[in-house]
């Protein structure tokens, strides 16, 4: 008998814990930008205590990746402003992520101006500029991004996966009912 968590709702900790594993994907489906196989790795180590160990243990996956591995993962990711925000075609979080600065509708010469940072960001490192984009305003966005694009791969490579713990965190917090502080100890 199949122990599927109803989506369309914040599913709770505890009715994740007993779902069977295509539930339990599917319930947290897009908690990471296509990549499921996160959510997959870790429906083994279930019940979880807390949503916090959830957190942890889904950027664990991450955090062991190998360089190749983890730069393949961030390449999944859509630029900011890019193309895919324009036409609309990213995953619904990621448009309602960038909807919140606009992103996908700047003027002209914006928009050309992240076009610009995001050709040179990718062509510095070899993957997207990735920036929990909730916790800013177009401006702060912006002076992070020409702030980092004058930093090592190393310490953009780690920035890039404390953004998507970050990232990962409000989505989490948002499909399990619970707030965001919640998951922020841990990961």
């Amino acid at each position: 008998m199949s122990t599927a968590v109803a989506t369309g709702t914040a599913p709770m900790l505890a009715s994740l814990n007993r779902a069977d594993a295509a539930g339990f994907a599917a319930a947290l489906s897009g908690v990471f930008e296509h990549a499921p196989w996160v959510v997959e790795a870790v429906a083994g180590q279930r019940p979880f205590a807390d949503a916090a160990h959830l957190h942890a243990a889904l950027i664990g996956v991450l955090r062991a990746l190998p360089e190749p591995a983890l730069v393949d993962f961030l390449c999944l990711h859509p630029e900011l402003a890019g193309d895919a925000a324009r036409a609309g075609t990213m995953t619904d979080d990621s448009q309602r992520e960038q909807a919140g600065l606009a992103l996908g509708r700047l003027p002209p010469a914006q928009a050309a101006r992240w076009d610009a940072m995001n050709a040179a960001y990718r062509a510095r490192f070899g993957f997207p500029f990735i920036l929990c984009i909730r916790r800013h305003t177009l401006a702060s966005a912006s002076a992070a991004f020409e702030a980092r694009l004058n930093r090592s791969r190393a310490q953009e490579l780690d920035t890039a996966l404390d953004e998507i713990t970050a990232i990962s965190a409000l989505r989490l917090a948002e499909r399990l009912g619970t707030p965001a502080a919640a998951l922020s100890s841990r990961g």
